[in-house]
Parts: C-alpha cells; sequence; structure tokens
C-alpha cells in the first residue's frame, strides 16, 4: 500500500473545477464567528462540489489570513456571496426554491438518519453560530430541522466538523457519489 500522487487522485485545476456540475446544495453559515470554521467550511464545500457558500452577518470573508490557512485555496475553487442578515440570504434561497433546513436541536427536529431531502429540489443548509445557533427567524423559515445522533457527554460539534457530517450524508442520500 502507498499514498496516491496528486495525478492519480485525479484532482481539477481551480479553473475546470469552476467549470464542472455542483452538487445541488448550499450551505449559509449563519454569523459563524470562527474563521477556522469558515475556512473549514470552504474546504469541506471544495470537496463536495457544492453550490455556493453563503457568509452572513459576522461570518468573516475572504481574503482573510485566518481563512485562509484552513482553507488551504478553496476559497478560490467555491462560490460565494456575503449577506448583510442571515434572514436576507434566507428569504432569497426560499424564494429560488430552495428547501431550507437548519442543522441545529430544535423540539420539532429529527435525527439525520431519518431526514431525506426533498428529491429533484436544491438544498440550503443552515448553520448556526457556535454559541446561539441558528437565528430564530431563520429557524422559522425553515422547512425542517436536523440533528447529528451523540452518544458523548458534549450536545454539540464544531461548526465545521458538522458541516461535514451533514453533507456526506445529504449527499449520499442524493446519490451523489454514484
Amino acid at each position: 500500500m502507498r499514498k496516491l500522487t496528486m495525478t492519480e487522485l485525479n484532482r481539477l485545476p481551480v479553473a475546470d473545477f469552476k467549470a464542472t456540475p455542483k452538487s445541488p446544495v448550499a450551505l449559509v453559515l449563519d454569523n459563524v464567528r470562527s474563521l477556522h470554521n469558515v475556512g473549514a467550511v470552504f474546504r469541506t464545500a471544495d470537496a463536495f462540489a457544492l453550490e455556493k457558500i453563503y457568509l452572513c452577518g459576522v461570518t468573516g470573508q475572504p481574503p482573510h489570513r485566518e481563512i485562509t490557512k484552513t482553507a488551504l485555496g478553496s476559497t478560490e475553487s467555491v462560490a460565494w456571496e456575503y449577506s448583510a442578515t442571515t434572514l436576507q440570504a434566507a428569504q432569497q434561497l426560499k424564494a429560488a426554491g430552495y428547501q431550507l433546513v437548519a442543522v441545529e436541536q430544535t423540539t420539532g427536529s429529527v435525527l439525520l438518519p431519518q431526514f431525506w431531502p426533498e428529491p429533484g429540489r436544491p438544498l440550503a443548509l443552515v448553520l448556526g453560530n457556535e454559541v446561539l445557533g441558528v437565528d430564530d427567524e431563520v429557524l422559522a423559515l425553515c422547512s425542517a430541522a436536523i440533528e447529528i445522533p451523540q452518544l458523548g457527554t458534549k450536545h454539540s460539534l464544531n461548526v465545521g466538523v458538522a458541516a461535514g457530517v451533514v453533507l456526506w450524508d445529504v449527499l449520499s442520500k442524493l446519490k451523489i457519489f454514484g
């Protein structure tokens, strides 16, 4: 066994990546304060060829040294847009026909294994602030809230980790991986 080379991994140059079809999923970062989390989400969005990231409110924007450090160049490959408020971005996505889903522990949330995205409809996943979660007004616009089952003593995951877990599950259900 040996590690694969970059050529063997079949990685695309940024220009080619931008031209390839994207997964019908967008991420909405609701006032995510950690620039390292923002960079990690960019890197994950690149790995899964997501459509776009919406950076909202106080969420940091590229170019920023702390984002770049974690993103490892993915801020150049992943489409993103800034919105002054998460509510504004959520309303825009909902009006465009997206299924808006919060990644949040709520009284009505469903566990991730029980969640199935609506077939044929683009999906926008809202990830909330590290302390406050998804804004209540935004939560009210969402058709569902999903939570990641956990067995440990903590009741939450890092935003970047949560994004990766949810995306893997959702994109597997959408049969993006073949």
